[in-house]
């Protein structure tokens, strides 16, 4: 396994992964994203992840890496212009109502959630944001990456544990 798992790191093998799968992965990110920049940056940041990690990925399991990634990293995306949305609809009538104070609470509030989250190690992050932000039940998570119910409740217990460490309740 280690044998395969150097591989990756190679350049000229990476070279090759990235020829063999970024159009294919390009086309399931635009589908998802409807905007080909997006889509794009996804895309990049996926292989970029795929370099930093290159040595822990199995070269057998790389597809399934990728795409993995691929969609958390929307998610991410998807999850951060929500929280931006939400933000913009629930302030652009509001500013007269709450303090700056409030919302310099309210901002760093948001940011410390979204770099709470981004800290989580890689499956406990999947699970959290298929739960929380795709709304998936435990069982349907289970069953899209392949693991059982048990270690998905697992997964989500530790990650909220990690939250409620970093920001309290939530």
């Amino acid at each position: 396994m280690s044998k395969h798992q150097e591989t990756i790191c190679n350049a000229n093998t990476f070279k090759a992964l990235y020829q063999k799968y970024a159009k294919d992965l390009r086309r399931f990110l635009f589908f998802k994203t409807q905007d080909m920049d997006k889509a794009e940056d996804v895309l990049q940041d996926t292989f970029v992840k795929l370099w930093e990690n290159c040595n822990k990925v199995d070269i057998e399991k790389v597809r399934s890496y990728l795409y993995t990634v691929a969609s958390n990293t929307f998610l991410n995306v998807v999850k951060h212009e929500k929280v931006v949305r939400n933000y913009q609809e629930n302030t652009s009538g509001q500013h007269s109502n709450e303090s700056p104070e409030f919302i310099m609470i309210e901002n760093e509030f948001m940011e410390k959630l979204e770099q709470t989250i981004e800290a989580l190690p890689e499956k406990q992050k999947e699970v959290f944001l298929l739960s929380r932000i795709e709304k998936k039940t435990y069982k349907e998570i289970a069953d899209q990456i392949g693991i059982s119910v048990k270690a998905v409740e697992k997964r989500m217990h530790l990650a909220l544990l990690v939250m409620r460490e970093k920001i309290g309740d939530i």
